[in-house]
Order: C-alpha cells, then structure tokens, then sequence
C-alpha cells in the first residue's frame, strides 16, 4: 500500500512544537517571539497569503506585526521601512511578501534583511551556510525545509546509501533542497529542462522530488518502484468535468499513476503546501531562540 503523507497532519505537528518553544522561551527569558510581515500592493493571493501568515503566527503566541503599504510605495520607503525592523529588536522574524509590484526590485530588498532575521531563508549569507553545510547558525528557505521534515520523518536523519533526484535548479527551491539532501549524505542529482534522458534520470532515484512548474510532467515510468515521490509543483488546469471555465489544482506529478508505483507520495493539494507556512514560523521560533542565546527546538 502506498502511503500518502497528510501535509496538514505534520505542519499541524510543526505547529505544535512551534507553540511549545514559544511559550517555554517566554517563560524562560521574557522573550516573546516577534515576525513581521510587509506587503506592497494589493495582489489579492498575496493578500490571502500574508492573512494567513499573520493568523498562524498569532496562533502560536508571536508578537504579529503586518505592514501593508500601497502600490505606489518607492524603493526608498521600502527599504527604510526594512531597516527600521532590522533594529527593532522585538522582532525576530521579516518576511517581504514576493512579488513586488514591477517598480521595486526585490533582489536589493531581500538582501538587506540582516540574515539573522530572515526567516525566508533567501539571504545570499543563509544559502552560502547552507551550502557549505552549516545547518546550525543559518536559516533555511521555507518550502524545502517543510519537504525535508517529510523525507526525515519517512526515511530517518541519514540518508546514506539513497539517491535523491531534484527536478528544478531555482534558487528558492530546487538548489536548497539539493543541499539538504546532500548534507543528510544522499548521493544527489540535479535535474533540470538541459538534462538528457530525465526518465532514465529519474528512475534511477529512491527519493525523486519535482519542482519545475509543469504540470503532470512526471509520469509513471520516471518513478522507481518504491520510491519516495514529493511533489512541489502547484499547477492550476482546466476542470471542465467540474463545470464551464471551471480549474482544479495538480503537481508536477502524475498522481494517480504515479501512486502505484511510489511506496511514499505527497498529494497536491495537501502535501508540501501547508508545510511552508509551518516552517515559517518554526524560522521564526529559531531566530528568536538564538537571539536569547538559548538552544532553538529541531522540527
């Protein structure tokens, strides 16, 4: 039997942990962990995005701050408005809701977070640590650090032995989750649009990770039998059994398929999604441990 991971069932543990080390870090050193989220513009899934950023972090005992500010918000005002939180040392955790509207550019914006506090993970100081294989003082990017609880939690701490295949090179996902594997000691492959014979590429993987933006694109013949398959891709496709102009969410996975094959399989929805925002705020709880001085929990 295949087994499907509950994305909602191990962010909800997340969760609770997160809550465990807030309130113990408050009790302990008076210190209540702050995030603050900025957002420009009134992009309306940016907006649903944030609100519930904001939401879950209320829930787990944060100090929540939200700036919004409006579109026409210059490059200056932003990043002063950044500063400001760099020193406010009640917050531990800022997060600039991407994309920006097209004036500003984000690049110099996401770098100008002191990478003690960037809970996105995105830092150039945050990959370099990754990197080079400091897990201990860096901050790693949400999404496939929320992938790697799914893939420790199946497979253990260590994956020696096991070969790991990531589709997609992208900076925000395909390149960290690379790391992370290859510091658990799995022997990993980067694959990506160049690459000659992905399926054969694929195939030869225990644990095949897909993050390329096209949808169904992993078939399966690309999964070896008793594979571990997590799905990153969030892909909206028309429905019409639903109804006229009607869509339905899909991964880059072939799910179905692909499921017959897989011994472990996350679902899309419910698989990696909810896990970005629980990793968030497990950043955040790490950040602000450190800041006290005090040991941060492990997700």
């Amino acid at each position: 039997m295949t087994t499907v991971i509950d994305g909602k069932q191990v962010a909800a543990s997340v969760i609770e942990t997160v809550k465990a080390a807030t309130s113990a870090l408050d009790k302990q050193s008076g210190v209540k962990t702050g995030l603050a989220v900025v957002i420009v513009g009134n992009d309306p899934a940016s907006h649903a995005y944030v609100n519930s950023k904001s939401k879950m972090a209320k829930e787990c005992g944060f100090k929540s701050v939200q700036h919004t500010l409006p579109v026409e918000t210059t490059q200056d005002e932003l990043a002063a408005l950044v500063a400001s939180l760099n020193n406010d040392p009640s917050i531990h955790g800022i997060l600039v809701q991407l994309p920006l509207p097209k004036h500003l550019k984000s690049e110099p914006i996401i770098q100008s977070i002191l990478p003690e506090k960037d809970v996105d993970g995105l830092h150039v100081v945050n990959a370099g640590k990754l990197a080079t294989g400091d897990l201990v003082t860096g901050l790693v990017s949400c999404t496939p650090a929320g992938a790697m609880v799914f893939v420790r939690r199946t497979h253990g701490e260590d994956l020696s032995g096991l070969n790991a295949v990531v589709i997609g090179r992208s900076n925000l996902f395909g390149k960290p989750m690379a790391q992370l594997l290859l510091n658990a000691n799995a022997t990993v492959t980067i694959a990506h649009s160049r690459t000659k014979d992905l399926p054969v590429v694929c195939r030869n993987a225990d644990i095949l990770v897909a993050a390329v933006g096209r949808p169904e694109m992993v078939k399966s013949d690309w999964v070896k039998p008793g594979a571990t398959v997590i799905d990153v891709g969030i892909n909206r496709i028309p429905a019409p059994e639903k109804g006229e102009g009607k869509t339905r969410l899909v991964g880059d996975v072939a799910f179905e398929e692909a499921a017959r094959v897989a011994d472990v399989i996350t679902p899309v929805p419910g698989g990696v999604g909810p896990m970005t925002i629980a990793m968030l705020m497990a950043n955040t709880v790490i950040a602000a441990h450190r800041t006290a001085g005090q040991t941060p929990p492990t997700f």
